[in-house]
């Protein structure tokens, strides 16, 4: 580890690399922890993988492709968030077909790009070494969306996530809350992407939270806990990426995977011994 420290005080990549794991893991950790909660971690999927729809769009035309990204993000979510609040029966099925659709059309528009498309497959399985600063600039932008919206709307969003019939009683507007989660959802995703990817997006968005979880007090110690154990986690697996050459994307996620599973069977333990004293 000694000779990735080394050369992080001497090539801007790495630099920039490290920067985008210290923001990325802020949204995931504070979006995480709504998602883990609230136990909508198939929606987010179902919003995660539908962005190639956009991606392949965006790439199609020679637009950018982080900003297609974004707007199907948003749609996606919106689209999802409407199916599941009108359509609860068969509701699995419904975001599955709305995932799979997503993806294939994004398989097409890729497809049918002159080319071999190696910019988008960067983005599909993650390139964090190719972060630029205009990236950067973006993925502060969005931390700053989610913590600013969080932070003006945290009540209302804690009520929602544990007691929708209570948020009703105080007159919140469930389905507008609700919405808006999925849409900082949809803002987390994009700003995973670059990290590790769209295919493990979801594996971020939640084990740092999933892990905050087992030693919850409230849910702001949650977010807290698990944007810390973001920074941890990308920063070490991009540093045994970089001892190793390795893809710093799965890199990062065996770490979070690990850690998640050490942490499952210390607490079983924990648990496995105090029943057993009383």
């Amino acid at each position: 580890m000694s000779t990735f420290l080394d050369a992080l005080w001497q090539f801007s990549f790495l630099q920039h690399a490290m920067l985008a794991g210290l923001l990325a893991s802020i949204g995931c950790g504070v979006i995480g922890s709504y998602v883990v909660v609230k136990r909508i971690t198939f929606l987010a999927g179902g919003i995660a993988h539908a962005v190639l729809g956009g991606m392949g769009i965006a790439y199609y035309f020679q637009q950018p492709v982080l900003a297609g990204a974004l707007i199907a993000a948003l749609g996606t979510a919106l689209f999802i968030g409407w199916i599941y609040l009108h359509s609860h029966q068969n509701e699995d099925t419904l975001i599955g077909a709305v995932w799979a659709t997503g993806m294939a059309i994004g398989i097409l528009f890729i497809s049918q790009t002159p080319g071999y498309n190696v910019d988008l497959m960067s983005y599909l399985f993650g390139n964090i070494l190719m972060v630029s600063r205009t990236d950067l600039y973006l993925m502060a932008g969005l931390d700053a969306i989610i913590v600013l919206t969080v932070i003006i709307f945290y009540k209302q969003l804690l009520i929602t996530c544990f007691d929708e019939e209570f948020a009703q009683l105080r007159n919140i507007s469930v389905t507008f809350f609700y919405l808006l989660l999925l849409c900082m959802v949809a803002l987390t995703v994009v700003l995973l992407i670059r990290v590790v990817g769209l295919i493990l997006v979801i594996a971020l968005l939640t084990l740092p939270a999933a892990i905050a979880l087992q030693y919850a007090i409230s849910l702001s110690y949650i977010m807290l806990v698990a944007s810390v154990l973001g920074m941890v986690f990308t920063s070490t697996g991009l540093g045994i990426a970089y001892e190793y050459n390795l893809p710093a994307g799965a890199s990062i996620i065996l770490v979070a995977a690990a850690s998640y599973f050490v942490s499952t069977i210390f607490i079983q333990s924990i648990l496995k011994k105090w029943r057993s004293q009383t």
